[in-house]
């Protein structure tokens, strides 16, 4: 059974209803990244942090995975399938994905602001100020902030160096680290690009499936019978 990987960002949870910072009608329009998404905005404005990531999150319960999410997970059933995702939601794991790696974190999970570990699975619940881990840290996101190493960037690297097919979908490639995971891939293994916007990358072997997440999917599944 051949290795596929898939690089999932923004754009495959957008038909959940899931808001993406870069459209003109995403969370850009209303908090400046330096306020919510930074580690120095939390050392700034903590409460603030936590308030929009608290949004996030019982938002996040309502929404449903859709038909991507559900056909990457069926890909299951052709290929050994790792996904990487950008994306701080579980829509993928709701979907029946089996094997996740969160490249910026999980908004249901929470950790001291200076320890890693212990993480705690906190569900769609709060964290307000004063909540503490068990070493007396204050509780923050469990999720990787710009200004933050990623500390997942390598186990990631790793798999898309080992995968006999790369599928990137929902993401333009333009954020780094993950945008540079293309670089990893063998010579020869096929790259698939689902996004309806038109990507170029240096890379000799990919395919560009210009659609949004959904119609994308249902296309890149006609190719898999050539695929296995």
């Amino acid at each position: 059974m051949k290795k596929l990987a898939v690089l999932s960002g923004a754009g495959v949870s957008k038909e959940s209803g899931i808001n993406t910072f870069r459209d003109s009608d995403g969370m850009w329009e209303q908090y400046r990244v330096e306020e919510v998404a930074s580690i120095e905005g939390w050392y700034r404005n903590p409460g603030l942090v936590l308030d929009f990531y608290n949004a996030r999150r019982r938002d996040i319960q309502t929404r449903q995975p859709n038909e991507a999410h559900r056909i990457i997970a069926a890909l299951e059933k052709d290929f050994d399938v790792t996904v990487i995702t950008q994306n701080i939601d579980n829509l993928h794991e709701r979907a029946g994905s089996s094997r996740v790696l969160h490249l910026h974190g999980e908004i249901t999970k929470a950790r001291g602001e200076r320890s890693p570990k212990p993480v705690y699975d906190i569900g769609y619940s709060d964290i307000r100020l004063g909540d503490l881990d068990d070493r007396g840290e204050q509780l923050r996101p469990d999720i990787v902030w710009f200004g933050e190493a990623v500390p997942m960037i390598e186990p990631a690297a790793e798999i898309v160096s080992e995968c006999d097919i790369l599928l990137v979908i929902g993401t333009s490639l333009v954020v780094y680290p993950a945008a540079g995971l293309v670089n990893y891939v063998r010579n020869g293994v096929p790259l698939y690009l689902v996004d309806p916007k038109p990507i170029h990358v240096g890379y000799k072997y990919y395919t560009q499936i210009q659609d949004v997440a959904t119609a994308g999917m249902r296309r890149f599944l006609d190719l898999v019978p050539s695929l296995k």
